[in-house]
């Protein structure tokens, strides 16, 4: 049975900062991810980061992944991809499957992080062939350089939203209309000052009633709401697109997490159910972490930090790093996460992340 020290579940941004921080330390790791090609959400983000410049500003997520996967390979990080993980044991194994067989892989200790889901929107004429996620938009756009329809509306303001019906300009489709039900734009005024620029109209309080099509989406109408989330009669308007993208929240990727038996916390603000985690990402498991969106849903950056204190803690927990120098590096991390935990969006992350620190600290971490 193939044996490492620290498994790493997810080769997108968490998972990598991870496994450089754990590999630099001198931890043999083994970073697993499904995907063709290891980065994650980074390789579809053709836009740059704002911010301060330790966190990437000026930087296109797609170049942030590229030197995190150099700095990785450098780091001698040990990646296998097309490669699912299906199970996880309480001995510490890993069940994999890759070309058409599976097996084991024990470690010593491992660290998830599985990202998050898009969330589905039902609706009459949903599953029309042309009714899809803003990610696989994203997808088709920014990896595959192939352009889904030609008239789209997108569903839901926030930052996902308002980012990727951007990028659909920049491909050359028309964003007819970007409509959310909430009475304000969810996402930053910058993202959405780039689109209404374009012309592009953001109608808040409006949701869609319906989709119509043959053989995929031909049109679609939508309603102004009230304040009971109810459609008002009346206000309807049927346009002629053929994509209909979602962007109404992710969810965290967090099965495996159940699997194993991790503590959870529902916290609405975070997505949903989240594994119980302290600040160095230990879950109710011992040797079990986590990063990134799989912990709840926040930003790129943040992801890239929580891996960094994941790896830090595995490393340290395996007798890699020095008590005084794992605390000055998980000091700085945790100054880069408050920094980024600031504002209107920041304060109600971090207070909600306060609630998944006190159910750790009940539980006597």
């Amino acid at each position: 049975m193939p044996e490492t020290e620290i498994a790493i579940v997810g080769a997108g941004p968490a998972g990598l900062a991870a496994a450089i921080e754990a590999a630099q330390a001198g931890a043999r790791v083994t970073l697993v991810d499904e995907n063709a090609r290891p980065g994650g959400q980074l390789f579809k983000q053709i836009h740059k980061f704002f911010g301060s410049k330790v966190h990437h500003a000026g930087t296109r997520g797609v170049q942030i992944g590229k030197d995190l996967l150099s700095e990785a390979e450098k780091a001698g990080v040990g990646i296998r991809l097309d490669t699912v993980v299906y199970g996880i044991y309480p001995d510490g194994r890993l069940g994999l499957a890759c070309d058409g067989h599976t097996e084991d892989l024990r470690a010593a200790s491992i660290i998830l992080a599985t990202g998050a889901n898009e969330r589905p929107l039902a609706f009459p004429g949903w599953t029309l062939p042309g009714v899809m996620g803003a990610g696989a938009i994203q997808t088709l756009i920014n990896i595959h350089r192939t352009l889904p329809g030609r008239r789209v509306l997108m569903v839901g303001a926030g930052n996902v939203g308002l980012i990727v019906s951007y990028q659909l300009l920049q491909a050359g489709a028309e964003v007819v209309a970007l409509i959310d039900a909430l009475p304000a734009i969810g996402g930053y005024g910058v993202h959405a000052s780039k689109i209404r620029r374009a012309g592009v109209p953001i109608l808040t309080a409006h949701t869609i009633l319906c989709v119509e099509g043959e053989e995929g989406v031909e049109r679609a109408t939508i309603a102004r709401v009230d304040d009971a989330w109810q459609a008002i009669q009346g206000t309807e308007q049927a346009l002629e697109v053929d994509i209909i993208g979602l962007a109404v929240g992710l969810s965290p990727l967090a099965e495996l997490a159940w699997m194993a038996g991790c503590q959870f916390a529902h916290v609405p603000e975070l997505g949903g159910w989240v594994p119980v985690h302290d600040e160095e990402m230990k879950t109710s498991l011992p040797g079990l972490y986590v990063a990134g969106d799989v912990t709840g849903i926040e930003e790129a950056s943040v992801a890239m930090e929580q891996g960094r204190m994941a790896g830090l803690s595995a490393a340290q927990a395996l007798g890699y790093l020095p008590q005084d120098e794992a605390e000055v590096a998980k000091t700085a991390v945790r100054h880069r996460l408050d920094t980024l935990r600031v504002g209107s969006f920041g304060n109600t992350r971090a207070r909600a992340r306060k609630k998944i620190l006190s159910r750790a600290q009940a539980r006597g971490d």
